[in-house]
């Protein structure tokens, strides 16, 4: 994803063009360890973000009240059933502070999203962690068996990160209904603007079916907002409301509104960009799965690397991957270059040292080909 740096000395770029570094010796050249968005913010957001910036020496509202009713009403739920955030990971840290208290335990998946572990022991939680199954899938049947009398929080990730599989909905729907009623459930949701509609359910209709269900979602993803930190859940007003207690003065810039709000109005022009996003996910997929690589259906904007030495291959060709212990790896798709870097470095018969193409940058914001331009 976009890295790009600037290194000393070097001339300016021509202009209409990103600054493209020179890199030094054993530097990584495409950084694919977080799940980002390899494309800028929507052309007309960047161009709403920039008008809103004149402004920026305005408060934003004490505590937010138009980003929630904007959101609610894209939902089709009431504004007082979202809670808005420094992104995902804001929104799970008020959560665990407010339904949850030092001591508990909060049970999820392993491997999962790093936040989960890392922000559950900042608040004083126990992770009960239950391995995922042969296939890549949560297993949602051993979290249910895992629940106990200190379980005060579960967290179920569709699409799951980082493997990418999805738990079937009436899985989901079984699973929900044996959670007693007084423990919440954090439904993490991610990576659904990837999901084919297939494997879409209304999660509306499931949060008003169950009170102790909170849906999480974040505009970092497929919206290619991360930088802005937007993250939200919705569910129940009581839930919602003993959540919003932990609500951060003047923690919502009004960047936030602006995007979010030029963000659904562009609804067309993410769906492209979704599309190109998958395409290139499935024909990286097909090519390493021919390379004797067991990658497991993703359903989001990564890949799961399945293998002893994944990550140690990728790094020696300059490929930083999120790295888990047995040597595996997660890697962001959809820039063209990093993706052809690492059908390159996982071929079969690649030396040790063998180097991808050598354009000499840190995987930048992908550009439209043959435009000079930032491709949309």
């Amino acid at each position: 994803m976009a890295r790009p740096r600037c290194g000393v000395g070097n001339p300016p770029p021509p202009p209409g063009q990103l600054e493209v570094p020179q890199r030094a010796p054993g530097t990584v050249r495409f950084d694919l360890t977080l799940s980002e968005n390899p494309f800028p913010p929507l052309p007309s957001v960047t161009e709403a973000l920039t008008r809103t910036l004149a402004h920026s020496n305005r408060y934003p509202e004490f505590l937010p009240q138009r980003l929630p009713r904007l959101i609610a009403g894209h939902l089709g739920v009431d504004p007082d059933q979202v809670v808005v955030g420094a992104g995902a990971t804001g929104v799970v840290f008020q959560i665990m502070q407010t339904l949850a208290a030092p001591g508990d335990a909060m049970v999820c998946a392993t491997p999962t999203f790093d936040g989960y572990p890392i922000m559950a022991a900042m608040a004083g939680l126990e992770t009960v962690a239950v391995p995922l199954d042969s296939s890549g899938r949560q297993d949602l049947w051993g979290m249910a068996r895992a629940i106990g009398e200190r379980t005060s929080l579960v967290a179920v990730c569709r699409p799951h990160n980082p493997t990418g599989t999805v738990v079937a909905a009436s899985e989901l729907k079984a699973f929900l209904f044996g959670v007693p009623r007084h423990i919440p459930v954090i439904l993490d949701e991610a990576y659904a603007e990837f999901l084919g509609a297939a494997d879409t359910l209304d999660p509306v209709e499931l949060s008003a079916r169950y009170p102790n269900l909170l849906v999480l979602r974040t505009f970092s993803k497929a919206y290619g907002l991360a930088g802005l930190r937007i993250g939200y859940a919705f569910g129940d007003r009581e839930l919602v409301r003993r959540v919003r207690r932990l609500q951060l003065p003047f923690g919502t810039p009004e960047t936030a509104l602006t995007a979010v709000a030029a963000s659904y109005a562009a609804s067309a022009e993410l769906h492209d960009r979704v599309l190109r996003i998958t395409t290139r996910r499935e024909l990286l997929r097909a090519t390493l799965r021919g390379n004797g690589i067991r990658v497991p259906r993703s359903h989001a904007n990564f890949l799961y690397l399945p293998g002893p030495d994944i990550a140690a291959r990728l790094a020696r060709a300059g490929i930083a991957a999120k790295v888990y212990p047995d040597g595996s790896a997660r890697i962001a798709v959809g820039d063209p270059a990093a993706d052809r870097a690492v059908q390159l470095a996982l071929r079969p018969g690649t030396p040790d040292r063998a180097r991808c193409e050598d354009t000499g940058v840190w995987s930048p914001t992908v550009r439209s080909e043959g435009s000079g331009q930032l491709e949309i």
